[in-house]
C-alpha cells in the first residue's frame, strides 16, 4: 500500500464519531479515496475493539444473493452460502466487539441497508463502517461527506502534496521547479482534487514532461465534458483520466485491456495467454501489451498476478461491450476454468491436491464470474458439475448446493453431465445432514443413471444411495447398497471411485458398531496411495475415521495416532469441519488415556470451531453423540466441573494455530500462554508474517509459505498494521524489534 496524504480533518472526525455511532458511512465520487480513508480510520480504530476489524469488499457481487456469503467470508465463516449463511453472520457477531467495513455499497444500497439494520439489531458490540456514492438511508447512519483533496495555494495543498509523492514514486530522480509545480498545482486542479485521477496523471511522468501532461489532460478534458455523458463533473473527470490512459495504450494493449475486463478477479499469465489469445492479439505479443498496461498504471502487479482497479475494469468492461466481444470472452473464461477443474478432478486423488485446490481458491472470483456468465447463458451445468473437487476440499457443501440446484433446474433432460451433478448434490446433502433432501436426490440419481449405457456412472449411484440410506438410519440396507457399489466401481471405476465408496462403507461400519469390519475397510483405503501420501481428503477422513474405529475396538492409544495424522492432513487443507471432527476423535483418545487437562483444552478448540461452523458435534449421529457425552461424564468425574470448565475455556481461546500445534504433540498440560511482544502485541503467527513482510514477500507468497490460505494472509496483515499504528506494509519491519522477527523465523520451523 502507498503512504497515505492529509484527511486529517476525517480521521478525527471518523475517531471521535465511533466512539458514539455504530454506523458511519462514507459518501462521495468514484475515485475520491473512500475506501483508503475506511482502511485508515478501521486501522486506527482497531487496538480499541477487543474483536478487530474486518473488511467485505462487495465491489465483485452484482446482485444482492450473495451478499451474506460475501460477509460470512470477510468473518471467515466456512460455509457461506443460503440463509443458513445469514444466520452464521449474525450468530458471529452477536456478541462480538468488533468494527466491519462494508466496501462499495452504492450498487446494492436497499440490501446492504437491510443486512446493517439487523446486524446492528443483533450485535450491540459491533460497529460498521460503510463506503458508498450514496447513503443507505437507514436511521443510526451517520453520514461522512468525502470529498476530493483540498486545492489550497502553495505547499499546503494535499492534493498537489499527492501529486508529488506519486510522482517521486513513479520518477525517483524527479525534482519540479517552481513553474513546475505552478503546472502540478493547476493540474491538481483541473483534476479537482480527486485522488484517482491524480494518481492516475502522476504515473504518466514517466513519459511525458509537466508542461505536456498538463496541456494533455487539459485537451482530453474538453472533448469528454462537451455534455456527452450525463456523469456528474467529477465522475467525467475520472473517466476523461481513464480514457486519456485508454488513449496512450497501443491498439494491443487497448484489445488487451478491453478483454481483461472479463476477470472478476486478479489473474496471471497462463489465464490472460487462455482467455485473451486469438489470431487478432497472438499470445506472442500478449506479454508486451501485458508489460505496456503496468507500466501504464492500468494494471497492478501482486507476485506473479494482475488485478484492475475497479474503476478500470468497468471502463474495459465497456469498450468490450463495443467490441461485439463480450459474449465470446465470456465463453473462454467458462472453457478455461472448466478445463482446471477438470484437470483437478484427473488429479484429485494425487499428492498434488493441496497444491491444485490451493491454486484454484486464488481463482475464486474468477470462478464465481464463470458460474455466473454460464448461468446467464444457459450452460451452467457441465461447469457446476466439474467444480465438485474445488467444493469438496474447501468444504462448502451449502455453496455447491446453491449452484448445482440451479444447474439441475436450469437442464432437465438425462445426460452424463446431470448424472455426475446429481452424485455430487446428493453427497453434499449427506454431508450436510439433510436426510430428506439426500434421498430424494438418490432416488433421481439412480433413476436417470439407469438411463444412461455407464456402469461407472450405476456404480456411483448406488454408492450415493448407500449414503443416503446410511444418514437415514438404514445401516443395514446402506451397507447392502455400499457392497453393490464396490463390486460396480472396482470393474468399471477408478481409484478414487473405489477409495471413495470404501471410505463410506467404513464409515458405515463405525456407526454401525462394526470396529474391525470398519478397520480392514479403512486400512484397504489407504493402501491405495499409501498411509504417508499427500493426498489430503480421503486420507483425512479415513484416517478420522480409522481412529474412531480404533476407539470402538478399545484401542485407544492407536486411535490417537491415527486422529493426529487426519488433523495434520484436513489442516493443509484449512478444512474447518475436518480439523473439528479430528479434535474431537483426539478429546476421546485422550479421555481414554487417562490424559485429562488435554482432553478439557482440546475440547475447548473443538467448542470454537464447531460454534463457528454453527452445527452440531460428532456430524449428529447418535451412536457418536453418545460416544461424546461419555467422554465428558469421565472428564466431569475425573476434574470437577469447576476445573474442566476453566480449562476448556482456555482451549476455546487459544489461537487456531497453538490448539493444532498442541493437538499434534505429546504435551499433556494446558500450553502457557505467550506474552505478547512489544510493540503491539504480536501474536506468534503475526510474527512469522511479520518477518516475510520484512522479506518484501506478498500476500499470497506468505501464505503458501505457511501453508494458509491468502484470506488468512490477508488478515494477518491488516491485524499487524492495525496493531502497530501504520499503512504501509514497508513500515513493519523498522517498527517490529529484529528479536521478534528472528524469533517468528524460528518459530516456523
Amino acid at each position: 500500500m502507498t503512504s497515505f496524504v492529509g484527511r486529517g480533518g476525517e480521521l478525527a472526525q471518523l475517531a471521535q464519531l465511533f466512539r458514539r455511532a455504530r454506523l458511519v458511512t462514507l459518501v462521495g465520487p468514484g475515485g475520491v479515496g473512500k475506501t483508503r480513508l475506511a482502511l485508515r480510520a478501521a486501522a486506527q480504530a482497531a487496538p480499541t475493539l477487543a474483536d478487530g476489524i474486518r473488511l467485505a469488499e462487495l465491489s465483485g457481487l452484482r446482485g444482492p444473493e450473495r451478499l451474506p456469503e460475501v460477509v460470512a467470508d470477510a468473518l471467515e465463516l466456512p460455509d457461506r452460502r443460503g440463509p443458513s449463511g445469514f444466520e452464521a453472520v449474525v450468530n458471529h457477531v452477536a456478541e462480538r466487539e468488533l468494527l466491519l467495513v462494508l466496501d462499495t455499497c452504492e450498487h446494492m444500497v436497499d440490501a446492504c441497508a437491510l443486512l446493517v439494520g439487523v446486524l446492528l439489531a443483533q450485535a450491540p458490540g459491533l460497529r460498521i463502517l460503510t463506503t458508498s456514492r450514496q447513503p443507505l438511508g437507514i436511521p443510526a447512519e451517520h453520514v461522512v461527506p468525502v470529498r476530493p483533496l483540498g486545492l489550497a495555494e502553495g505547499e499546503t495543498s494535499e492534493a498537489l502534496q499527492l501529486f508529488e509523492q506519486r510522482a517521486a514514486s513513479a520518477v525517483p530522480s524527479l525534482s519540479f521547479t517552481a513553474e513546475e509545480r505552478r503546472l502540478a498545482a493547476t493540474l491538481c486542479r483541473r483534476l479537482d482534487g480527486i485522488p484517482l485521477a491524480i494518481e492516475l496523471a502522476a504515473v504518466r511522468l514517466r513519459a511525458l514532461p509537466i508542461g505536456v501532461l498538463a496541456a494533455r489532460l487539459t485537451e482530453s478534458f474538453t472533448v469528454l465534458n462537451a455534455g456527452r455523458s450525463p456523469a456528474l463533473p467529477r465522475h467525467q473527470n475520472i473517466a476523461a483520466t481513464i480514457g486519456w490512459s485508454h488513449q496512450l495504450c497501443s491498439p494491443d494493449e487497448r484489445l488487451l485491456w478491453a478483454r481483461l475486463s472479463v476477470f472478476g478477479g486478479d489473474f496471471d499469465l497462463p489465464a490472460v495467454d487462455a482467455v485473451c489469445t486469438d489470431a487478432q492479439l497472438p499470445a506472442g505479443s500478449v506479454v508486451d501489451s501485458l508489460v505496456g498496461l503496468v507500466d501504464k498504471s492500468v494494471l497492478l502487479r501482486q507476485g506473479d498476478r494482475y488485478r484492475f482497479l475497479d474503476v478500470i475494469r468497468d471502463f474495459g468492461g465497456r469498450r468490450l461491450d463495443e467490441t461485439g466481444e463480450t459474449a465470446a470472452l465470456r465463453r473462454r473464461l467458462i472453457a478455461y476454468f472448466h478445463a482446471r477443474l477438470r484437470d483437478f478432478e484427473e488429479r484429485f486423488f494425487t499428492s498434488e491436491q493441496v497444491s491444485l485446490h490451493k491454486a484454484l481458491l486464488a481463482e475464486h472470483r474468477n470462478l464465481t464470474a464463470a458460474l455466473e456468465y454460464a448461468d446467464t447463458d444457459g450452460t451452467l451445468l457441465p461447469l457446476a458439475a466439474a467444480m465438485w473437487p474445488y467444493r469438496l476440499c474447501a468444504g462448502h457443501p451449502a455453496e455447491a448446493r446453491y449452484w448445482m440446484d440451479r444447474a439441475l433446474d436450469q437442464q432437465p433432460e438425462v445426460s452424463e453431465d446431470r448424472v455426475k451433478a446429481l452424485v455430487w448434490a446428493t453427497t453434499f446433502a449427506v454431508i450436510q445432514g439433510d436426510a430428506q433432501a439426500a434421498h430424494r436426490l438418490a432416488a433421481v440419481l439412480q433413476e436417470q443413471a439407469a438411463q444412461l449405457d455407464d456402469p461407472r456412472l450405476q456404480g456411483l449411484a448406488l454408492m450415493c444411495h448407500g449414503m443416503a440410506r446410511a444418514i437415514a438410519g438404514e445401516h443395514q440396507e446402506a451397507v447392502a447398497q455400499l457392497r453393490l457399489s464396490l463390486d460396480r466401481l472396482r470393474k468399471y471405476g477408478t481409484d478414487l471411485d473405489v477409495a471413495l465408496a470404501n471410505l463410506r462403507l467404513g464409515i458405515v461400519h463405525t456407526l454401525h458398531d462394526r470396529p474391525e469390519a470398519a478397520i480392514g475397510t479403512f486400512e484397504a483405503v489407504l493402501s491405495l496411495n499409501g498411509e504417508d501420501s499427500a493426498e489430503s481428503y480421503v486420507q483425512g477422513h479415513a484416517h478420522g475415521f480409522l481412529a474412531v474405529a480404533h476407539l470402538r475396538a478399545g484401542r485407544p492409544a492407536a486411535a490417537e495416532q491415527a486422529a493426529r495424522r487426519a488433523l495434520a492432513l484436513h489442516d493443509r487443507r484449512a478444512d474447518v469441519l475436518g480439523v473439528a471432527l479430528s479434535l474431537d476423535f483426539l478429546v476421546w483418545a485422550a479421555t481414554d488415556l487417562g490424559c485429562h487437562q488435554r482432553a478439557a483444552l482440546l475440547l475447548g478448540g473443538a467448542d470454537a470451531l464447531f460454534q463457528l461452523l454453527g452445527r452440531g458435534r460428532a456430524l449428529d449421529n447418535a451412536r457418536l453423540l453418545r460416544v461424546h457425552e461419555r467422554a465428558l461424564s469421565e472428564l466431569d468425574r475425573a476434574m470437577g466441573g469447576q476445573l474442566l470448565h476453566q480449562v476448556r475455556r482456555t482451549g476455546a481461546s487459544l489461537p487456531h494455530e497453538q490448539i493444532v500445534d498442541f493437538a499434534l504433540s505429546d504435551e499433556t498440560a494446558p500450553p502457557a500462554q505467550e506474552e505478547a511482544p512489544a510493540p503491539g502485541g504480536l501474536t506468534r503467527r503475526e510474527r512469522e508474517v511479520a518477518a516475510l513482510v520484512a522479506e518484501g514477500m506478498t500476500n499470497r507468497e506468505i501464505a503458501e509459505r505457511l501453508v494458509i490460505s491468502k484470506r488468512t494472509a490477508d488478515t494477518h496483515v491488516e491485524h499487524i498494521l492495525a496493531k502497530l499504528g501504520v499503512s504501509s506494509r514497508a513500515q513493519i519491519a523498522p517498527l517490529v524489534p529484529t528479536t521478534d522477527l528472528t524469533r517468528g523465523q524460528e518459530e516456523e520451523h
